[in-house]
């Protein structure tokens, strides 16, 4: 079965195999060796990001490490602003209420780009201390973009936490710029592990505070702690972290993000080539979706169920719509392990099954 959902990915033989390698113990320093080098690696994955930031490992999805990012770093008695154009960004307000923490929202409609001229009245308005947003929003496929709201994080002495849990590892994220302060991603999209590793990319100067977090599994502080020598306060997910490994040395041989952004592009574009061929029309302009995901109208007389059995019943998993969109659209990521061949088929079975 390809997959074709924005995560979990369809894995590669390499990493399959490494989950048969032999059980450990995470109290091992076998096992703190295997998180060093983890670590290390993600370290190094964005250059500009190496002497910043500390990469930091959980056992969970995506959103907890979002979860974990926000719990951690956002005060319950500071002003955060949060930035949504679709369900994820939505969900970041969500969560900070949930943790009892004050927070305004910029909401833009889920088929529009944030708008930036909205976002500064809003700053000029109030002092904000930290920014929350989505980089590749999902619900769309859109990429938003970040140099641009960085830039006016800085103007107005606020700090960016980023989701990007569909992003990290395949699009550009300017770690260089002095307003980032946090990235939360996790191990089973673009990096192509299994699901059960998400990770935290925190500034460093961030962690030398104190923690605002009042969780005791979110909390990053224990994890950051411990994990310069291996360790973590809980039971992490060890055959995830033998995936994660496998993985992110796959991922250094494609050529890094950048390596990975390009096989991405050239499968999406392929898809999209394809797809717009036979008559089906892009959600998005082609220049705002990111490179690993595209919304697609249903095509006419046919609902998400009745296209979603068909090509499954090809091999092939497609992505429903969210919200109102739900009965509008359909999405195909193409991260994972998918080769020119499976798109070829693909666009065959679409032919065959559009007639």
């Amino acid at each position: 079965m390809i997959l074709l959902n924005p995560g979990p990915v369809t894995l590669t033989p390499t990493v399959r195999e490494s989950l048969l390698q032999e059980d450990l113990c995470h109290r091992e320093p076998e096992f703190a060796s295997l998180c060093l080098d983890i670590i290390g690696r993600l370290a190094g994955l964005y250059p500009e990001a190496r002497e910043r930031y500390a990469p930091i490992l959980l056992t969970g999805s995506g959103t907890c490490a979002v979860e974990a990012m926000l719990a951690t770093v956002v005060p319950s008695n500071g002003n955060t602003l949060v930035i949504s154009n679709g369900v994820y960004g939505e969900r970041m307000a969500a969560m900070l209420k949930a943790h009892g923490k004050a927070f305004e929202s910029c909401v833009f409609d889920w088929l529009a780009p944030v708008d930036l001229a909205v976002v500064e009245r809003a700053m000029q308005a109030r002092d904000y201390a930290f920014v929350v947003t989505v980089h590749n929003e999902t619900t769309t496929g859109r990429l938003n973009e970040l140099s641009p709201l960085l830039d006016l994080c800085q103007r107005h002495g606020a700090q960016l936490l980023l989701d990007a849990v569909s992003s990290f590892g395949a699009e550009a994220i300017p770690f260089e710029h002095p307003a980032l302060a946090a990235v939360a991603s996790t191990g089973n999209k673009c990096l192509h592990g299994i699901v059960g590793t998400a990770l935290v990319m925190v500034r460093r100067d961030l962690l030398e505070g104190e923690s605002q977090s009042n969780s005791l599994y979110l909390d990053l502080f224990p994890y950051y702690r411990q994990q310069q020598s291996g360790y973590s306060p809980f039971t992490q997910a060890v055959h995830a972290y033998y995936a994660l490994q496998a993985s992110l040395t796959e991922l250094a041989a494609q050529g890094g993000y950048q390596g990975r952004q390009r096989r991405y592009l050239q499968v999406a574009n392929r898809i999209r080539d394809g797809l717009e061929a036979l008559g089906l029309r892009l959600l998005l302009p082609r220049a705002e979706n990111s490179s690993m995901i595209t919304s697609f109208y249903l095509p006419e007389g046919w609902t998400y169920e009745a296209l979603h059995d068909a090509l499954k019943q090809a091999g092939f998993v497609i992505y429903a719509g969210q919200g109102d969109l739900q009965r509008e659209i359909f999405r195909i990521a193409n991260m994972g392990h998918i080769q020119d061949a499976d798109v070829e088929r693909l666009l065959a079975v679409f032919s065959d099954v559009l007639g």
